[in-house]
């Protein structure tokens, strides 16, 4: 299971029979054990990563830190379950470094997009204590791929 994820996550496009090639099994049980990942929830779904200065280059992404209170019964669960819902919002994490809580990352049109998204609709949620906004300048690595498609030379590594 851990290799046929491993593969996923580098190229979620991969077909059956390749995938069955790299695994050693048939085409068909590739196929198979991604529907039963499917199927229990470990494989929650597939996305695409863009190089936004060729697709879009006014898309504007930041990381908020959140100091928040824990609600009584669920802890965090319920602040993040609202925040989450949000269209803006990419992902919500909860973090144990002490100085904030939770981590929420937003995809927005302009700086003025998420500036506003921050003051008007996360900052007046019950709980919310404080937040503190980095705007990410550029991305250079997600998910593992090297966003300006160059892989480095791992030859001269080690």
């Amino acid at each position: 299971m851990n290799d046929i994820i491993r593969i996923l996550q580098q190229n979620a496009r991969i077909s059956d029979r390749e995938l069955g090639e790299m695994l050693g099994v048939s085409a068909e049980e590739a196929a198979a054990e991604i529907e039963r990942l499917e199927k229990s929830g470990v494989i929650k779904g597939y996305s695409v990563i863009v190089n936004d200065d060729l697709y879009d280059d006014s898309v504007v992404y930041a990381t908020i830190e959140l100091k928040v209170t824990p609600q009584r019964d669920c802890g965090f669960d319920d602040i993040a379950k609202t925040i989450m819902m949000y269209d803006e919002v990419e992902s919500v994490s909860l973090m144990s470094s002490g100085a904030y809580d939770l981590a929420v990352e937003v995809k927005g049109s302009n700086l003025k997009d998420v500036a506003f998204f921050v003051s008007e609709r996360l900052a007046t949620i019950d709980g919310i204590l404080s937040t503190s906004t980095h705007f990410i300048l550029k991305k250079y690595k997600e998910k593992g791929i090297f966003i300006d498609g160059e892989e480095p030379d791992e030859r001269g590594l080690g």
